[in-house]
């Protein structure tokens, strides 16, 4: 059975290897797939994305995702299974569900309650290694949610607000959904709503952003554009991002998660 693991834990500290730990001693033959642990600290939007965009890539498993802001607070611990029998462990703050309505959305869910399927001691601030992890473990051993603990209805659980693009003629309102670790911005935004507004590769557009205006051109590739030039493009999972040749478009910019960014289309 494969764990796939999502944190924003990074890897300077111990907190990654610690719950490989936890799932080892409990599952040895799991194999654990770390998806990212570079999510940036409590950025539950991006990571969100970030695991619905990867499951598809992914073998079908138990998904462990924690990036837990709300820790020790009255959230729930989840463990969830999708209409195609993935199976989802991580806290109630909307994290998994994006990557679960990818695979037929939530039918099953409960909360992490039964402490035979926790560690010993329960830490207020590591959710992660003493419920999250053993919960995963014990799932690939083949432990159904029910012996987890009590139901839940998949109607109750936390759902993220992702915010909607507003298309017109001549303006996109978008807002930014993230930026990697290269300064390029994911905005909520898809090929769609480009061709909508009849924006093509090759015609150039203006980007305003907090009072201040820059000049962008739709492109296919990051070599369609010289160094410098900001482009707007379809991501490798078919996303309209902002990037820059051979720079952090999000540093040129100013923007961060939660920005607002409007696309003027006939300002040529």
């Amino acid at each position: 059975m494969f764990i796939t693991f999502l944190t924003d834990f990074g890897l300077e500290d111990d907190f990654v290897g610690t719950c490989h730990g936890v799932m080892k001693r409990i599952a040895p033959d799991a194999q654990i797939i770390d998806i990212t642990h570079g999510i940036r600290p409590g950025h539950v939007l991006y990571a969100a994305l970030v695991l619905a965009n990867s499951l598809p890539y992914m073998p079908p498993g138990v998904h462990l995702a924690v990036v837990d802001p709300g820790v020790g607070s009255g959230r729930r611990p989840l463990a969830l299974r999708d209409g195609e029998g993935r199976l989802y462990v991580g806290p109630d703050n909307g994290l998994l569900l994006p990557a679960a309505d990818r695979f037929g959305g939530v039918v099953e869910a409960c909360e992490l309650a039964n402490p035979a399927f926790a560690l010993e001691s329960v830490s207020r601030t590591f959710h992660g290694r003493d419920l999250f992890s053993p919960a995963a473990a014990h799932l690939a051993l083949g432990v159904t949610l029910a012996d987890l603990g009590p139901p839940v209805d998949p109607e109750a659980l936390v759902r993220l607000d992702v915010p909607e693009p507003d298309v017109g003629q001549s303006r996109i309102r978008a807002t930014v959904l993230g930026v990697d670790r290269f300064g390029n911005i994911a905005l909520n935004l898809s090929r769609e709503h480009l061709d909508a507004a009849a924006i093509v590769p090759g015609k150039r557009v203006e980007l305003a952003v907090q009072g201040n205006r820059y000049y962008a051109v739709a492109a296919r590739t990051f070599a369609d554009a010289t160094r410098g030039e900001l482009i707007l493009y379809e991501d490798a999972y078919r996303n309209v991002a902002v990037a820059i040749s051979r720079g952090s478009a999000a540093s040129l910019l100013g923007v961060d998660e939660g920005s607002e960014l409007l696309i003027q289309i006939d300002a040529f």
